[in-house]
């Protein structure tokens, strides 16, 4: 029997067992490194002047196999919104309808630099770090709060099977527009029909995609 509160852990498919996807993880890294590295202290300088608080922010996602793992981003928000988040009844219960997230116009945790940085998914540079260390890839399905895995019902182990993304067929696709279960399609379709040509055509979207904006939360 299961142990409330623990994810079952599940075999890895294709794309988590594929050499080329870890190695394309790798080329990348390397690839981007001249204009990830500056642009990322830039932004780093940014958050630490304009707000009190540490510059990344950390947060528990489950990964490959139901591990969980620290996932990093650029803090957007004020210091204390974990606990604002926690203590906001309303609010909670509209992070929980929303799709575990909240609209930038609406979250006043958010702060100015925070929403440009969201709108300009700069705040999500420092998952390289996690590409690196290997509880992430370039492209996959994004990486979801545990309580969020509920959402995929029985098809929660093809989820959990490969490493989540930094840019993945949901972000491609609408992100924030995309509501479940039309998000847990995306995702099982991905898994099915993954080849590294896929990636690549994901990779090359991604771009298009971030400077639309659409569905940036």
């Amino acid at each position: 029997m299961a142990t409330p509160g623990v994810l079952p852990v599940v075999p890895p498919s294709a794309p988590a067992r594929s050499r080329g996807k870890r190695a394309l993880d790798l080329a990348l890294v390397a690839a981007t490194a001249p204009v990830v590295v500056p642009l990322g202290l830039l932004t780093a300088l940014l958050v630490k002047v304009s707000s009190r608080g540490p510059v990344l922010f950390g947060h528990e996602r489950v990964g490959l196999g139901g591990e969980r793992f620290t996932m990093y981003k650029f803090r957007t928000m004020h210091r204390d919104a974990e606990r604002v988040l926690q203590q906001d009844p309303v609010l909670w219960n509209d992070y929980v309808a929303n799709g575990f997230k909240l609209p930038a116009e609406v979250d006043r945790r958010i702060t100015p630099l925070g929403r440009f940085l969201r709108r300009s998914s700069l705040d999500e540079l420092p998952q390289v770090l996690n590409v690196l260390r290997g509880t992430m890839s370039w492209v996959g399905p994004r990486p979801v709060v545990p309580d969020e895995v509920e959402n995929y019902g029985e098809r929660a182990a093809v989820y959990l099977s490969v490493r989540p993304g930094i840019t993945g067929a949901w972000q491609v696709n609408g992100r924030s527009t995309v509501f479940y279960p039309d998000r847990v399609d995306i995702d099982h379709e991905y898994v099915r029909d993954w080849s590294l040509w896929l990636d690549v055509k994901i990779l090359v979207r991604t771009p298009i995609a971030v400077l639309s904006t659409r569905g940036a939360f």
